[in-house]
């Protein structure tokens, strides 16, 4: 027979955005349950050093930074367990959800904070290389690679956006693209062929990536017709994926409006979902932004209505 247990406020996920609607709820006494999830902490814990998030002069790294979140949300009462939750049963109120351990939570209201998972070529390089080279976000880590070379693999609108973003840092960006065509809007393209830095690099994979202290270049392959391809190695300092994100939706798409790609639909500009009670914050609801500041920010909007929700059920 499963346990189960009753809290006012589940928070599902650990990034800035549910350690910050921790924060928020502990201070309203909501007494709230954090489950770190499958990433404790977060994409932040991947980074080396984090420095546009206000309140850090110097920068600091993002291990420390999401230390520091969390224990500022135990400061203010929030039960903050390592786990993953494992399914959503948004049928009745109260709402329930299990974790891997088999343990089932009604909650009066959840907030769903789980993030989005950057997507990746699959190479064991790539996870050797992450923080020291490889990246992906050129606006999280681009200024690190000044008047560098770098590269970055992808062909849609993000991928010129990341590139152009890139140009206005480092002495040259390439772009790696499996096609022999961008498939970006019209106008990021014409962005991408007008600006001198950029170089195109069409109908090219990467089969992987080298560097003694850190990343110093990729192996790439180029096809040339039906048979024929060429492969070389391109020195570069930075490496940047811009192929997606997938969203940790998966568990609730089953109760809440999601889009095409799978992040959680909010209603006018609130974190409010389609089901009274739960609210979404962070990078599962923004395929924009993605910023820990915007996320902390939507962290913040989310316990604030979850405050206001739980105090409506009290007259």
């Amino acid at each position: 027979m499963m346990t189960r247990e009753h809290t006012r406020c589940l928070i599902v996920g650990s990034g800035p955005a549910g350690y910050t609607a921790a924060i928020y709820a502990g201070r309203a006494n909501l007494n709230p349950v954090l489950y770190c999830g499958m990433q404790t902490g977060g994409q932040l814990t991947q980074t080396t050093e984090v420095e546009n998030f206000p309140g850090y002069p110097q920068g600091v790294d993002g291990n420390q930074m999401m230390l520091d979140l969390r224990q500022q949300a135990e400061r203010f009462g929030a039960d903050i367990r390592d786990g993953e939750l494992v399914k959503a049963d948004f049928s009745k109120k109260p709402y329930v959800l299990t974790t891997d351990r088999g343990l089932e939570i009604e909650a009066e209201s959840v907030i769903i904070a789980t993030g989005a998972s950057a997507k990746y070529l699959g190479l064991p390089d790539e996870e050797k290389y992450s923080g020291q080279g490889v990246s992906a976000c050129a606006t999280c880590d681009g200024f690190f690679y000044r008047k560098k070379v770098v590269a970055v693999v992808g062909g849609g609108d993000t991928a010129c956006e990341e590139a152009i973003y890139l140009s206005g840092l480092c002495s040259k960006v390439y772009m790696i693209v499996r096609k022999p065509y961008l498939r970006a809007s019209d106008v990021m393209k014409r962005r991408v062929e007008q600006n001198e830095k950029i170089e195109v690099l069409y109908e090219h994979n990467t089969l992987g990536l080298y560097g003694e202290n850190g990343l110093e270049g990729a192996h790439l392959v180029k096809r040339m017709g039906q048979t024929d391809e060429q492969r070389y190695d391109l020195p570069i300092d930075g490496f940047f994926l811009a192929i997606g994100h997938k969203p940790n939706t998966d568990i609730f798409k089953e109760w809440l409006d999601l889009d095409e790609v799978g992040y959680i639909k909010t209603l006018d500009g609130t974190p409010k979902t389609n089901l009274e009670g739960v609210f979404a914050a962070g990078d599962c609801a923004d395929s924009v932004y993605r910023q820990a500041v915007v996320a902390a920010g939507s962290g913040c909007k989310a316990a604030l209505e979850a405050e206001r929700y739980l105090a409506s059920l009290n007259g």
